[in-house]
C-alpha cells in the first residue's frame, strides 16, 4: 500500500487503509505500507518521528516504511504542492529499495502520488490498483480550490494515465465508480466502500463515560454532534446558524475536529456569543465509541454541490454502528443508503438552515423515534458496511486476478 496518510495520524483514509491492511493480513496476505512521516492535520512532523527516528516500524503486525515529506502550516497552493510532490519524490526513492510484490495499491488523493505509484509498480514488478476515495481533480475544480488551468490540465492528464496503467480501479462510493466507468469505459472498476469495525464500535460493549459531565452539559440537554475535518466542503457555518435560532431549546451543538476553517468558525461563534455551541479538539480513535454513545444525534453536512451526490462521509459509519442516528445534509448516495433504505435518521436540504432546524426539532420532540432510528442504524451498517465483509470481497477479487 502506498499512501500519504496513515496511522498514528487520525483521519478517514488512515483508519480505512489500516483496517483493510489488518484484515488482508488475517487472510494470509503479506501486506506492507509505504507512507510519509506522520504530520496530519497540523502539518508538523510528530515528535517521536523527528530526527530520522521510527522510519521503519510495525503497527498491529503491519510493516510500515516511512519517507520524508515537506510540511508547512501555510495554506498557499505552493506549500500544498510542495507537500504533495516531496512525498511523490521520496516515496519513489524509498520504495524502489523494497522487494517485489504482486500488487501495489495506491490511495488517491493526492492524485500526484500516481507518479510514484506507476514508477514503483514497474520497478517492483507489481500490478497497480488505484484506489479512489475522492474524484480529484474534479472535486478540487468544482469547489474552486484549484483554478489554475495549466495545473488542472496536467492533473486530468495524470488521472487518465493512472487509470490506464492500473489493472484495477477501486472506488469508495458507487458515485465514484459510476463516474469513472462513464468517462473511462475500458477500465475495470470495483466498489470498495468505507465501512466500520462493528466489534470496536459496539454500544453494548462500550462503557458509559463522563463526556457530558466533563464538557458541562446538563441533564436534559440534547446533543447534536459533528466530528471530523473542519473544511470548506463541509459548510459547517450552517450548524452555527442553526444553533443561533435554537438557543432557547434543549439543543446543544458539539463541533469536534481541526482543519482549515477552524479559525473562521471560531470567529463566527464569537460574533454570535452562543452558549449552545461547543468546540472540542480531535481525540484518539479509542475515545470515539464513548463519545458517540454519549451524544444524541450525529450531524453530517456537506455543501450543496452535484459533486457530493456520490459522497459518503466516513464519520457516518461509526455513528450508525453506535446506534446514533443521523441528521444528514448530504443528498444522493448517502441519503439513499441511510435515510431511504436504513431509515436511520433524517435528511435536511444541504445549506438550508431552516430545513436543518426543522429536523433538529423533530429529534428533540420525538425521543422514542430517535431511539428506533438508532436501532435501525446499527442493523444496516452491520449488513452492508462491515469491514470484514468488505475486505473479504477485495481478497476474493485479488484471488481471481
Amino acid at each position: 500500500m502506498l499512501t500519504q496518510y496513515y496511522p498514528p495520524e487520525i483521519g478517514a483514509p488512515q483508519n480505512r487503509l489500516h483496517e483493510l491492511a489488518i484484515r488482508l493480513k488475517n487472510k494470509g496476505v503479506s501486506v506492507e505500507v509505504l507512507t510519509a512521516l506522520p504530520n496530519y492535520p497540523k502539518m508538523e512532523i510528530f515528535e517521536k518521528y523527528k530526527d530520522k527516528r521510527n522510519r521503519e516500524e510495525t503497527i498491529d503486525g503491519i510493516k510500515i516504511y516511512r519517507s520524508w515529506i515537506y510540511t508547512s502550516p501555510s495554506k498557499s497552493i505552493f506549500a500544498r504542492l510542495l507537500n504533495y510532490f516531496s512525498f511523490v519524490w521520496t516515496s519513489y526513492w524509498r520504495g524502489r529499495r523494497l522487494q517485489s510484490f504482486d500488487y501495489l495499491l495506491v490511495e488517491s488523493p493526492p492524485l500526484f502520488l500516481g507518479y510514484s505509484a506507476m514508477a514503483l509498480s514497474k520497478k517492483l514488478n507489481a500490478k497497480l490498483i488505484f484506489n479512489v476515495s475522492d474524484l480529484w481533480p474534479e472535486s478540487a475544480e468544482k469547489l474552486g480550490l484549484v483554478t489554475n488551468k495549466t495545473l488542472l490540465k496536467m492533473a486530468y492528464k495524470l488521472e487518465k494515465k493512472c487509470y490506464a496503467t492500473s489493472i484495477l480501479i477501486t472506488g469508495q462510493t458507487m458515485g465514484i465508480v459510476n463516474d469513472i466507468k462513464k468517462r473511462f469505459p475500458e477500465t475495470k472498476v470495483s466498489w470498495l466502500p468505507n465501512g466500520v469495525d462493528i466489534s470496536f464500535y459496539n454500544p453494548e460493549k462500550t462503557p458509559d463515560n463522563d463526556f457530558r459531565e466533563r464538557n458541562g452539559f446538563k441533564k436534559g440537554d440534547f446533543i447534536f454532534f459533528y466530528g471530523g475535518i473542519l473544511g470548506y466542503a463541509q459548510g459547517l457555518e450552517i450548524i452555527i446558524e442553526a444553533a443561533k435560532d435554537l438557543k432557547n431549546t434543549s439543543a446543544q451543538f458539539v463541533i469536534q475536529g481541526a482543519g482549515p476553517e477552524k479559525e473562521h468558525l471560531h470567529s463566527l461563534h464569537k460574533k454570535y456569543a452562543l452558549q449552545n455551541i461547543h468546540f472540542l479538539d480531535p481525540v484518539a480513535k479509542s475515545e470515539m465509541p464513548g463519545i458517540l454513545k454519549s451524544v444524541d444525534v450525529a450531524v453530517v453536512p456537506l455543501k450543496k454541490l452535484d459533486l457530493f451526490k456520490g459522497a459518503i462521509p466516513s464519520k457516518i459509519f461509526e455513528a450508525l454502528a453506535m446506534k446514533t442516528p443521523l441528521l444528514l445534509g448530504v443528498d444522493g448516495e448517502a441519503r439513499t443508503h441511510f435515510i431511504d433504505n436504513a431509515k436511520a435518521g433524517l435528511f435536511y436540504t444541504p445549506e438550508d438552515v431552516n430545513s436543518l432546524k426543522k429536523q433538529a426539532l423533530y429529534f428533540i420532540e420525538n425521543p422514542n423515534q430517535t431511539k428506533i432510528m438508532g436501532e435501525r442504524a446499527r442493523q444496516y451498517v452491520t449488513q452492508v458496511f462491515d469491514r470484514n465483509k468488505i475486505a473479504e470481497g477485495l481478497y476474493d477479487e485479488l484471488q481471481n486476478m
